[in-house]
């Protein structure tokens, strides 16, 4: 998927369809939808040809002011999958190392962070999380580390989550703990990626 069917994912999350109106609309109104129009406008403009690169430091200026209005740390390199939903934002924190599957929800607070691991013999190893799709993040959930969050998994808010979690499971806690297998994802207008 590329950064422009990425960004029509995103705008059908938020509004259960896609529209260029509503992607503007999203865009001027919406504190934290601006944040992901840029991330992908950033990421498309990267990957284009020619002179069209040359504006990609306007546009990386415009995403860093537009997570800093959203009280965000959400880097333009992150590979993200289409239908991000951020709900409220404030404190949210995710590593340019994570990596993040389609149709996915995180909440204000929420925390995607690396580990460091050093090995016996003092080598380093540096470790990102992996959200698969339709993943749900509480608010101020923490997750950390080389784990893998299973397709439609839930993290409870304020769960604390440093090893890998099976595909449809509800954590919670600290340390995080499954509470529930078999559960039903919770992808509020989950786009067709």
């Amino acid at each position: 998927m590329n950064a422009w069917e990425a960004m029509q994912a995103d705008t059908h999350r938020q509004y259960g369809q896609f529209s260029w109106g509503l992607l503007i609309k999203g865009t001027i109104f919406r504190r934290t939808f601006r944040p992901i129009v840029t991330m992908r406008l950033c990421q498309g403009i990267a990957t284009s040809p020619g002179l069209i690169r040359l504006t990609l430091p306007l546009f990386r200026v415009l995403h860093r002011i537009a997570t800093h209005n959203a009280s965000i740390d959400l880097s333009w390199q992150t590979e993200i999958g289409g239908g991000l939903a951020l709900t409220h934002g404030w404190g949210l924190v995710v590593n340019r190392g994570a990596r993040i599957g389609n149709n996915v929800t995180l909440f204000h607070g929420a925390t995607l962070g690396r580990r460091d691991r050093i090995s016996h013999d003092g080598e380093r190893f540096t470790e990102y999380p992996v959200l698969e799709d339709e993943v749900w993040v509480g608010p101020h959930a923490i997750i950390v580390g080389g784990v893998i969050i299973g397709h439609g998994s839930r993290i409870a808010g304020g769960a604390f989550v440093t090893s890998s979690i099976p595909p449809y499971s509800i954590v919670s806690g600290n340390p995080a703990s499954i509470v529930k297998s078999n559960c039903v994802p919770d992808v509020t207008n989950p786009a067709p990626v």
